[in-house]
């Protein structure tokens, strides 16, 4: 049997690539993304959630579509050498396609359009949202449960600004979330050049940076073209 499911709503986020999104939810705090709900979903959709504090957001991995999915993958949390089961990991590359993000819902918007307003995201821009649930603690939290491969956070970068990069345009909020971003080190696993220079497209900016021995160091901040 075959079901068709629809959109209910869209994902405005400053994440506008696929490289600098964080790869779990909740490691960014100050990525915020505005989930803009169909104007066939009025106020009434969303009566009681503002009284959670978080929510399960699924989604579709739109920007993957195309690029079809397999039995095994290379998690970047393994240094991308090791093979799992897709269903072991969260890769995106999945037989549907489908995210589930559970993200810190800051405030709740009804004029007009019901929009969401979550901090923590993982979710790049234009991304098709399925459905929204409430994260209800006592049910949901398991801190005792085995984690697998991934039971520990990964490590972060320090991050560091070189002088006169195009910072002092940046408010508090903006450069917070370009240097969360960056810590976060989206690099695929396996690449180590320490002479690179990566560009972040994020929040309407193109970032510059380089990374060596567990430091980035943000070399320009420029508007994006």
């Amino acid at each position: 049997m075959q079901y068709t499911i629809t959109p209910i709503g869209t994902v405005h986020s400053p994440y506008t690539q696929k490289f600098g999104v964080a790869r779990q939810p909740g490691l960014v705090p100050a990525a915020e993304v505005c989930i803009e709900l169909d104007k066939r979903f009025t106020a009434d959709s969303v009566r009681g959630l503002d009284s959670f504090d978080y929510v399960w957001i699924s989604f579709i991995f739109h920007d993957v579509l195309d690029e079809g999915w397999s039995l095994l993958v290379r998690p970047p949390r393994l240094g991308g050498k090791q093979k799992m089961g897709v269903f072991a990991t969260r890769s995106p590359h999945r037989p549907n396609h489908i995210g589930l993000s559970l993200l810190k819902l800051e405030r709740i918007e009804t004029d007009k359009t019901v929009r969401l307003y979550c901090s923590g995201a993982d979710l790049l821009d234009a991304t098709p949202v399925i459905d929204i649930k409430p994260y209800i603690p006592f049910v949901e939290a398991k801190p005792e449960a085995a984690g697998g491969f991934a039971a520990a956070k990964p490590e972060e970068l320090s991050v560091s600004w070189q002088a006169a990069v195009g910072a002092e345009y940046l408010s508090p909020s903006e450069r917070n979330l370009i240097s969360q971003s960056i810590a976060q080190d989206p690099r695929p696993a396996y690449q180590d050049i320490p002479e690179r220079i990566y560009i972040m497209n994020i929040a309407g900016y193109e970032v510059k940076f380089q990374i060596q021995n567990g430091n980035a160091s943000v070399l320009s901040v420029s508007a994006s073209a």
